[in-house]
């Protein structure tokens, strides 16, 4: 079984040992250096049976700075005790190396170098088009950073041409305007990185690889599979390439970058195929969403690839290929693809890689499953609430070998991740929940459902230890937090429910006219307004929030589904309020003031940040029972949060 998959190949005279690749990702571990954390980072994987890792982007030139710079003088150190962590383990190690062009500012603040004066949108500053003594001063860059890695001891190195950084800026029409022997046709395009390839191969030999990455950037003018095709053919027929690493995206088509739940698994395949299939004696690489060795095993079977990109879901379980070749396939922790701990950590004000499913994922030096240590004195852990952090609460407790009962008021486990399952294209939380209710099971936990614990109930239940995840509820009392003085006129009437309700009864959604009030910023708010569009409503969705979304935008979630709701009736309205409902209608205002107008609204949704049920907390102090609240029980937030507290309540009781 996974005979493709588990089967090793070689990458220019390096032996990879299977055909599972962690591609270069950004983690925001180390500050800019190869340290421990970094280091246990990739060794987690590395442990865990991943063939391949190429490390996240190494900057060769003063000008881009990165989170790993050529320039650093601890960086063949750091690389040193990298290579001395994964080795034993088999796991071949490249590093990407990448100059951003104008998604980058050199570090004396001044604008960026790029072909042409075609700014970013991730930056804003009009780029200095490159002389040329610059191009050939990048080249030289490229060339000795190449060097660096292979006197380093690394396997490989992978040059990043794709995802709009400057060799695929060189490329594309839309960012360069040049009328040099760099500019105009294909060829001259492409000549910028077939000039970095020359100069990397010279300090490539047999046994240290030389590959690319290419991507198609689904913008109009832009990159797509005929030119990659033809860099691919121009690579091969100078024998500069010893693999093809073949992605999607770039900042004007961000979420096609790191794909979301929305998207199927291998959705990259449509613009990397062609690409693959041209690929003579050189391996290929995909990636796009794949979660199982199945899957993989099954993309390479059919030749889309050689080798298949397994990042995200090697965040959630590092040890998915040793679990999976084990026979143990059902107990892999599922990337659920939320992009809500991985991208959308990397991107808010955290900076650093985390998961939504594994609280160990960027603290692999401390925490993870390989780190949990079985108690001396097993306690019994009462956990009261089934949703996500008490599920995994119980779960970790019972792993270090506690006597752990978990009880749920609800017929079912899953709490109100449950709930959110039942949003479109949210249906993989569940593949969460799942997992996490087989593992409890599994770990021998008792699991009473259908159990409404009262403080009269505490003592029964003889507990060393309380851990109340019991959740939250939906404020329903119309208060809007930019007047929280002013409630909502009508809001006690029959018309107004929240998401919860929304999502649980599904005859909620039978309005005719739906008015969407979104008061948090998550995907919430989204999520009601795409079922709502789904059943045939008009919908109006209204934030006091001066975007859509603000708390998921680093997830990568609010663009795609703006995209689904564009064929819908649907309008928004942001940095606004709700005045009053009546049933028919409803009166709206900027939250600056001014005139007000109104919308058809014969249902409303309203969603705030909920309300926690922490009401047996005193009796649980009068009972003097040492108690941990975790999740929504503890403050309401999202999905992140609640998995890391109940795995640290799991830790430390």
């Amino acid at each position: 079984m996974y005979e493709h998959v588990l089967s090793p190949i070689t990458i220019g005279g390096v032996e990879v040992p299977n055909r599972v690749v962690r591609t270069a990702h950004a983690t925001g571990i180390g500050a800019g250096q190869m340290t421990e954390d970094l280091i246990e980072y990739h060794a987690a994987r590395a442990r865990g049976g991943v063939g391949l890792t190429i490390v996240e982007i190494l900057s060769v030139h003063h000008t881009s700075p990165a989170s790993l710079n050529a320039f650093d003088p601890t960086l063949p150190a750091g690389y040193e005790k990298l290579m001395a962590a994964c080795a034993p383990h088999g796991m071949k190690v490249f590093q990407q190396i990448w100059h951003a062009g104008h998604n980058g500012t050199p570090l004396d603040g001044s604008p960026p170098w790029s072909p042409s004066d075609i700014p970013s949108p991730q930056v804003g500053i009009v780029p200095r088009p490159m002389s040329k003594a610059q191009i050939d001063e990048i080249i030289e860059a490229y060339a000795d950073t190449v060097k660096l890695c292979k006197d380093s001891g690394l396997d490989g190195v992978e040059i990043h041409g794709a995802h709009g950084y400057l060799p695929q800026q060189f490329l594309s029409t839309n960012t360069n305007k040049r009328t040099d022997e760099y500019g105009g046709s294909l060829e001259n395009r492409m000549r910028f990185l077939m000039e970095i390839m020359r100069a990397c191969r010279e300090h490539a030999e047999d046994g240290f690889a030389v590959g690319v990455r290419l991507a198609a950037d689904e913008t109009a003018g832009g990159i797509g599979p005929e030119e990659n095709i033809a860099v691919v053919e121009a690579l091969q027929a100078e024998r500069l390439t010893d693999f093809v690493n073949v992605s999607l995206g770039n900042y004007h088509s961000f979420p096609k970058m790191i794909g979301g739940m929305h998207e199927p698994v291998g959705y990259e395949l449509e613009t990397a195929e062609p690409v693959t299939r041209v690929t003579d004696d050189i391996p290929s690489i995909v990636t796009g969403r794949y979660r199982t060795m199945e899957e993989v095993d099954q993309a390479i079977r059919t030749g889309q690839a050689d080798l298949v990109g397994m990042t995200r879901a090697t965040i959630a379980d590092p040890d998915l290929v040793n679990k999976t070749r084990a026979g143990q396939e059902s107990r892999v922790r599922p990337c659920i693809a939320c992009n809500q701990g991985c991208v959308g950590q990397l991107l808010s004000p955290l900076r650093k890689v985390g998961c939504a499913v594994n609280a160990g994922a960027g603290f692999e030096t401390k925490w993870g499953d390989d780190k949990l240590k079985a108690v001396d004195t097993p306690k019994h852990i009462l956990v009261i609430g089934g949703g996500p952090a008490g599920m995994e609460a119980a779960r970790v407790a019972a792993t270090r070998g506690h006597e752990v009962t978990l009880t749920e008021a609800m017929p079912d486990l899953g709490g109100t991740l449950d709930l959110a399952s039942r949003a479109p294209t949210r249906q993989q939380f569940k593949d969460f929940l799942l997992w996490l209710q087989d593992e409890i099971y599994a770990e021998g936990v008792n699991v009473q459902l259908s159990t409404y614990v009262t403080e009269t109930d505490l003592a029964g239940f003889d507990a060393d230890h309380v851990i109340l995840a019991t959740g939250a509820e939906p404020r329903m009392d119309g208060l809007q937090m930019s007047h929280p003085g002013e409630p909502i006129e009508g809001f006690e009437l029959d018309h107004v429910v929240s998401s919860n309700e929304l999502f649980f009864d599904t005859s909620v959604a039978s309005a005719t006219h739906a008015l969407v009030i979104d008061d948090v910023g998550h995907y919430e708010g989204l999520a009601a307004a795409e079922h709502l569009a789904n059943a045939g409503a008009k919908v109006t969705m209204v934030t006091r929030l001066p975007t859509l979304a603000p708390e998921v935008r680093s997830a990568l979630m609010v663009d795609p589904a703006l995209e689904r709701l564009a064929g819908r009736d649907f309008t928004y309205h942001v940095g606004t309020r709700v005045l009053k409902t009546d049933g028919q209608s409803a009166t709206l205002q900027a939250v600056t003031g001014g005139d007000v107008w109104s919308v058809n609204a014969d249902q409303v949704v309203f969603i705030s940040l909920n309300r926690p049920r922490n009401e047996l907390i005193e009796a649980i102090e009068t009972a003097d029972l040492p108690y941990t609240l975790v999740g929504d029980a503890n403050a309401p937030r999202f999905l992140v949060r609640a998995v890391a507290e109940g795995n640290a309540a799991g830790r430390s009781v």
